[in-house]
């Protein structure tokens, strides 16, 4: 089977009004979600989607898709197996791999991976988790509500008590300050699971200040506490102040994955399907976590392919995890339900491929200009 044709989609969906949202991004009000879907076409008819990340990256991450994977791949012959997608990813990455191991091209090639998957599920007439080798029959995974960055008090517990009401057990905060954190944890109770991401806001010795400080609330995990994200030993410092850490979504492959685990830096990894090389790296990821016997939560703040492509790994993960979902309605959705948790989870689909079907006219409708 031949690639014929990769089409990168920018797309900006707007959030829908009086629902729940973020009130600022670094400063500005987001209106908007941003992402980049991926259709591939074939010459055997089959097409396949995926996600690239995303978010202040879409732009470059498109032109990347375009002027640099596509030429690469259009007209080139791959098999539609696991080993057959394997190898091919195989063989780009070293292909790229001037063009950076982490970052924009590197997206790229974790959306055509992505796609790649969902064309081999098709050919096959199996989902994905199938072809991934899932033993444990689950049907649906849990989705921890991960929050917007939302400010004011009253405009946190307002969205707080939202998801708490569409059957979330797991909340997800990202803000900066601990008065947030009393704040959610007065709102959830006792018992419901809460993390704090922070995006890397802080240096080391500010991010053992606010741990400290943190103790009281029993946060599963703290976040991305510390910039840079890759100061491993600084990270393993902080996690003897017995607040879980959690970090991984700024890893770019699977040797980066390791050298976290080896630094003995974090209680959970969050490796990103979107990024670090799709599904393929991503099953990696996972298994080299398990062997190592630390957490895996896989970041995937996504609507798309990039959510439903963490939903099959889930489903054939080694151990069971909640799937993250960004905690925000928007004015369409390009999968339909398959992209919406119901009672706090996500189902996993049934269906060849990825199981979803893509509405590529709204995507157009929605082109970011």
């Amino acid at each position: 089977m031949k690639i014929t044709r990769i089409t990168p989609f920018h797309i900006a969906i707007p959030y829908e009004h009086g629902a729940p949202k973020p009130i600022q991004t670094s400063g500005r009000e987001r209106t908007t979600m941003d992402a980049v879907y991926v259709k591939v076409e074939t010459d055997g008819g089959v097409v396949g989607w995926g996600e690239a990340y995303g978010f202040g990256a879409c732009a470059v991450t498109a032109v990347a898709m375009a002027k640099m994977i596509a030429p690469l791949t259009e007209g080139r012959a791959f098999e539609p197996t696991p080993d057959g997608v394997a190898a091919f990813m195989w063989d780009l990455r070293r292909k790229t791999q001037s063009a950076g191991l982490n970052g924009p091209v590197s997206f790229g090639v974790s959306g055509l991976d992505i796609a790649l998957w969902d064309i081999a599920g098709k050919v096959e007439g199996k989902p994905i988790h199938q072809l991934l080798g899932s033993q444990r029959g689950v049907s649906r995974v849990s989705a921890y509500a991960s929050m917007l960055k939302l400010g004011a008090a009253e405009h946190l517990e307002r969205v707080l008590g939202i998801a708490l009401s569409r059957g979330h057990r797991h909340i997800k905060l990202h803000e900066k300050t601990v008065e947030a954190v009393a704040i959610a944890r007065k709102v959830v109770g006792p018992d419901i699971p809460l993390m704090l991401d922070c995006n890397c806001a802080f240096l080391a010795d500010e991010a053992t200040h606010i741990a400290e400080r943190l103790k009281p609330f029993n946060l599963t995990w703290f976040e991305e506490p510390i910039f840079p994200p890759d100061d491993y030993a600084a990270l393993a410092h902080l996690r003897r102040i017995g607040v879980p850490i959690a970090v991984g979504e700024n890893l770019g492959d699977l040797n980066e994955v390791k050298r976290l685990l080896d630094a003995k830096a974090v209680d959970m990894v969050q490796p990103d399907v979107c990024k670090m090389g799709g599904i393929t790296e991503l099953m990696k990821a996972l298994k080299l976590a398990h062997d190592m016997r630390v957490a895996a939560e896989p970041h995937s703040p996504y609507y798309g392919p990039g959510l439903t492509a963490s939903v099959h790994c889930l489903a054939a993960a080694p151990e069971e995890a909640w799937c993250e979902y960004f905690f925000a309605d928007l004015a369409a959705s390009p999968c339909g339900e398959a992209a919406i948790p119901r009672d706090g989870y996500l189902p996993v689909p049934d269906g060849p491929g990825l199981g979803i079907e893509v509405d590529e006219g709204m995507l157009e409708r929605y082109r970011a200009r």
